[in-house]
């Protein structure tokens, strides 16, 4: 009786002991219907109750929630959440350089306008409707200016242009203060020959050429710098995932699904080496990507010191009216020399009286405009507050691509310690954590990477950043490399360097885009303006004709 008893007692605690299993088992897999559901899967595909999970081919086998059909979902799932977290940081470092890109080239931009708008009305206020019907000579000077801030040497040939600018200015004003003469184009050519010895602007053309050469190719380059980064961001954040890595990232995802723990995370170890092998050839562009941010960085600090483009343009038609001044002051020895040189002139015919002085002379001397007066861009902002800005977002974005991989993981969320998922079950990952990069996956436990198969697209872009870093160094030294454009000729275009130094590195030329390793043809840079020339005054009659050389129509 007493046993009977106990067995009848045993049974019913046997019945409760299984239906508990069973109920946790059934417990388990509703948890993982509803997680599957938030994540917008159908979790029809899930079984009600804990299944056999041989013929799963990535997941533990034995009891699980998954069927074969729903692991090549979750493969796909996993995909997509492989891709996402690096999509996001790529894209919010590329919309926030697109946006540094656009500040910076608007800003120049709007410099070169305002010096425009600066010049014309001091030049207005001065000199009236001369001005006005002889201003397209510093027009065409602000569109040259433009044109060469925007292409380069490639397109424009910015020795040419300020050297036919003097050279314009000078016959106008040469003619002018001679009225009394006759010049046939002849004795122009011969005045133009001698304009090295001349020097009648002073020795304004050849340092404004030095201080404009250099500031636009340090703005132009660090523009065309900040183009580049979101175009790499844009490149590789569009590399797919490897079959590979879709099937590890499955495995550390959403095999613990699978087994019923819906709550369980990877372990921080095991996420690294999954996701290093994952991102090994991004990891590669980190060595070429820090370079190109130093060289980056360095090019700043001259577009805060000596290659400052706004300290450059603001004062441009202070500049220029200084060499204006020049001639004014001494166009009596100018002419001189010219007669010496080239011979006298014919008396005009035609010359039969002579304005006043209050019609033709320069009612007053330019003066600067105050910081407070200068026009500002409509960003309201500064090039040292820019560049101030563009630095720290350069700083932070170092090491982007090696630290990938952990930001990654801190994002999907990890855990430390054995209450983890090393990809078999809830313990502690106990394998090695591999390096980055790609030579350092063939000893991944985790990912099976081909380390002989470098990704082309990454490559390219490790191509693309090593040679914009060329082209940063080589601005930063105050040069400049001259692209051959399909119209050109092959004969290769000389550039200034828009350094006086004998220290500067001189203009390198390269055949396409592409660096040459072998020897680049190199050209020397000349500091000497072939436009300038002292001119000193102090008769009535070339005060007189002074102004209008400056603003008269061209006379041939």
């Amino acid at each position: 009786m007493k046993s009977l008893l106990v067995l009848c007692v045993v049974c019913p605690l046997a019945v409760l002991c299984v239906s508990g299993t069973a109920e946790q088992k059934l417990k388990n897999c509703n948890e993982v219907r509803a997680v599957f559901s938030s994540k917008g899967l159908n979790i029809n595909d899930v079984p009600n109750k804990g299944v056999s999970g041989a013929s799963l081919k990535v997941c533990p086998q034995g009891f699980s929630c998954c069927t074969v059909e729903m692991e090549e979902k979750l493969s796909q799932e996993s995909h997509t959440e492989i891709k996402a977290p690096v999509s996001r940081l790529s894209t919010n470092l590329q919309t926030i350089f697109k946006e540094r890109h656009n500040h910076f080239d608007n800003f120049f931009r709007e410099l070169l306008k305002n010096a425009q708008i600066s010049l014309h009305n001091m030049f207005l206020r001065t000199y009236g409707k001369m001005y006005e019907q002889n201003s397209q000579l510093f027009s065409d000077f602000f569109e040259s200016l433009t044109r060469y801030y925007v292409d380069g040497s490639a397109k424009m040939d910015l020795d040419a242009m300020l050297s036919e600018f003097w050279a314009d200015l000078l016959e106008r004003m040469f003619r002018l203060v001679n009225v009394q003469f006759e010049f046939s184009d002849a004795y122009m050519e011969c005045v133009s020959r001698h304009t090295d010895e001349l020097q009648p602007f002073g020795d304004v053309p050849r340092k404004l050429r030095i201080q404009l050469k250099r500031a636009f190719i340090a703005a132009r380059t660090f523009v065309r710098g900040l183009k580049l980064m979101p175009e790499v961001f844009n490149k590789v954040s569009t590399v797919s995932a490897t079959p590979s890595c879709v099937r590890a990232a499955t495995k550390m995802l959403y095999c613990p699904y699978c087994s019923g723990q819906v709550a369980l995370k990877p372990c921080q170890n095991y996420c690294l080496n999954v996701m290093r092998g994952c991102l090994a050839n991004q990891a590669d562009l980190d060595t070429e990507w820090n370079n190109f941010l130093d060289a980056m960085l360095s090019l700043a600090e001259r577009l805060e010191g000596p290659f400052n483009f706004e300290s450059v343009m603001d004062p441009i038609d202070v500049k220029i009216s200084e060499a204006i001044m020049n001639m004014q002051e001494n166009s009596m020895q100018v002419s001189q020399k010219v007669f010496q040189g080239c011979g006298t002139p014919k008396l005009s015919q035609s010359f039969r009286n002579r304005r006043s002085l209050k019609e033709t002379g320069f009612a007053n001397r330019f003066r600067p405009y105050t910081p407070e007066a200068r026009p500002t861009t409509a960003a309201g902002t500064s090039l040292d507050r820019l560049t101030s800005e563009v630095k720290r977002k350069l700083k932070q974005a170092k090491k982007f691509w090696s630290t990938l991989p952990e930001t990654v993981c801190a994002d999907g969320g990890i855990a430390p310690g054995d209450e983890c998922w090393n990809g078999t079950a809830k313990s502690r990952y106990e394998l090695h954590v591999i390096g980055n990069g790609l030579a350092n996956q063939g000893t991944n436990p985790d990912v099976e990477v081909d380390i002989t198969k470098p990704h082309t697209v990454i490559r390219s872009q490790i191509a693309a950043l090593k040679e914009m870093t060329i082209w940063l160094k080589t601005a930063h030294s105050g040069n400049e490399i001259i692209e051959n454009t399909d119209d050109d000729d092959g004969s290769g275009e000389e550039s200034g360097s828009g350094c006086d130094s004998p220290s500067c590195i001189p203009d390198i030329y390269f055949p396409n885009t592409t660096p040459n390793t072998n020897k680049p043809r190199v050209n020397p840079v000349h500091s000497s303006n072939s436009a300038g020339a002292h001119i000193r005054g102090g008769v009535t009659l070339a005060l007189c004709g002074l102004a209008a050389a400056l603003l008269a129509p061209r006379l041939r």
